[in-house]
């Protein structure tokens, strides 16, 4: 079953058999704090059939979301800490967030910015807001690299997406233009010529991240949005969130990875998931994150590893925590396969 729009509401989940009538009083308490749209994409995934279904776990509210823990944070990754001016994050020294939207085309029911995405979040900046944020960037010479997020950028109209690249164009110490976003997986058919003739317009060299979490969601369609974009010169990396009960198997880890490959997308980032409000249900502890990574290890190719990383609460930026392979031992060193075996090597 698909539908001709996108859902937006409790009630429309209901009638459209991804929610029980007894949840719809459970979900609309969801409704009211955090921000609901799922697109006719990514409702023909869903498996009604499958009370698992990795598909619907993703995207259909759950009232465990209104379950908040004592460590979970509004802000998990220190965005506002980092922010000197609205719609820009400063963390890293060479490269800034440019959050010119807070809209999403689907509203990831673990999403770290879910405090400011939505209708009733950050919204989209004004144009006297995007022209301080461009200012910014222009005034610190050390940025190399831009990266468009939100909220999802690649919902902006091919106008205001041009706009924005010929606003970064006209800053020469900006190399690189990166693009954050789920849209071509979950609303590919806005993927057309007018959108990538608007993301030519910096002549930059420009990359675009996609976001996908398992294999089901990297269908032909999506392949074929992906294909278009990387035909057009745009490279394409992967970011996917480490999700209990969506892709926490080494086997299904494995063909999101391999699907990537297929489709020239290097994967790049595993997220170990951030501490967001509501979204205990979700999380696994880093030991069984880096088994889960460790098991890619040798059983898959090496185009397909990603790099299993944790952003430290408080926007401390970004560490690698995938088990090791090395420890010290005698002297030596002690290394272990992907099988698990032990071998010694000399210290240099």
């Amino acid at each position: 079953m698909t539908t001709a729009r996108s859902l937006k509401t409790p009630e429309e989940l209901e009638a459209a058999d991804l929610i029980e009538p007894e949840m719809l009083g459970g979900i609309r308490a969801v409704a009211d704090r955090y921000a609901i749209t799922l697109t006719p994409t990514v409702v023909s995934l869903i498996d009604r059939t499958d009370q698992n279904d990795p598909i619907a776990r993703q995207f259909v509210p759950d009232p465990n979301e209104l379950l908040t823990t004592p460590e979970e944070r509004a802000d998990p990754i220190g965005d506002q800490a980092h922010s000197p001016v609205k719609g820009v994050v400063h963390r890293y020294p060479d490269r800034v967030l440019l959050k010119a939207v807070h809209i999403c085309p689907v509203y990831c029911r673990f999403c770290f910015r879910r405090e400011m995405v939505g209708p009733q979040g950050d919204g989209t900046l004004s144009p006297e807001e995007l022209a301080a944020a461009l200012a910014y960037i222009r005034e610190h010479t050390e940025i190399w690299e831009v990266i468009l997020t939100g909220g999802d950028p690649l919902v902006l109209s091919p106008r205001r997406l041009a706009a924005i690249m010929r606003g970064l164009a006209e800053i020469p110490h900006v190399k690189v233009v990166r693009f954050h976003t789920r849209v071509p997986v979950v609303e590919p058919d806005l993927v057309d010529e007018a959108m990538i003739a608007a993301l030519k317009e910096s002549r930059k060299v420009v990359y675009v991240a996609l976001h996908a979490n398992h294999p089901r969601e990297m269908t032909q369609a999506a392949r074929t949005a992906c294909a278009r974009l990387i035909d057009a010169g745009f490279p394409m990396v992967s970011q996917t969130v480490l999700l209990r009960g969506v892709n926490d198997d080494p086997a299904v880890l494995g063909d999101l990875m391999k699907a990537f490959v297929e489709t020239r997308v290097k994967p790049y980032y595993l997220h170990h998931p951030d501490l967001a409000p509501g979204t205990s249900h979700f999380r696994l502890d880093i030991a069984e994150g880096q088994k889960i990574a460790a098991a890619l290890r040798g059983t898959i190719s090496g185009l397909c590893q990603p790099t299993y990383v944790l952003d430290i609460p408080g926007g401390h930026g970004k560490a690698v925590i995938g088990e090791s392979a090395v420890r010290s031992e005698g002297g030596c060193y002690s290394i272990s396969d992907f099988r698990g075996g032990q071998h010694i090597y000399p210290p240099k």
